[in-house]
């Protein structure tokens, strides 16, 4: 009997893990589920009207200057380096090497809640010497939003938005994730029209690396 019992104990604690681990995939299937329904019913919320005006600001434009922060910033970052493997002069603010902002260029301003200080700052400084701004946000009557020549509203909830009514997910998450989707679509659709084959593109890509 002494000997069966840590026998008994070691089958008991497997089945325990093992428990805990369908637990774990059945949680990691439910989060997956939620972050691409929301994705997609976001998708089918937005106007997509107030893209075109967005695009034709790009196309119109010299040089383009890209400015958000935290994890919205890592989405336009990726918006920014597609913006480049296009040949478009692109620059992400707060870089080193990213020159003065001047009359007739555009800055691209992202942010949820439209009231982080130093984008607004920013974009005042852009609008007072005549450099146009698209404001990408969740909050129409925002600062940001104001200062805009054109906004994309994104009806996503702000990262203190804790209600649940637009995201069950934490703080801006769907506005993040949907960010880069959205700018990957604009991507898409700017590449289709300038025609440029794949291969000429990939000769831009880094090869520092």
């Amino acid at each position: 009997m002494c000997l069966l019992l840590p026998l008994l104990k070691q089958a008991y604690m497997q089945t325990e893990n093992e428990v805990h681990r369908q637990e774990l995939v059945d949680n990691l299937r439910m989060s997956l589920d939620l972050i691409l329904n929301e994705n997609l019913q976001l998708s089918q919320k937005i106007d997509l009207e107030t893209l075109v005006p967005f695009i034709n600001y790009i196309k119109q434009s010299q040089r383009i200057f890209i400015l958000s922060a935290g994890r919205s910033g890592f989405a336009m970052r990726s918006f920014a380096m597609r913006l480049m493997h296009l040949g478009l002069t692109v620059y992400f603010v707060g870089e080193t090497t990213t020159p003065a902002i001047q009359k007739g260029d555009l800055l691209i301003a992202a942010s949820g809640s439209g009231t982080t200080a130093g984008i607004v700052r920013s974009a005042e400084k852009a609008t007072s010497i005549g450099a146009s701004l698209v404001a990408l946000t969740t909050n129409t009557a925002s600062p940001l939003a104001k200062l805009a020549n054109h906004v994309v509203y994104i009806p996503a909830a702000e990262k203190e938005d804790h209600g649940g009514d637009k995201s069950k997910q934490y703080a801006g998450s769907l506005f993040e994730q949907f960010l880069l989707l959205l700018m990957d679509a604009v991507f898409q659709s700017l590449w289709k029209m300038d025609g440029t084959p794949a291969e000429e593109l990939w000769k831009r890509h880094a090869n520092l690396e």
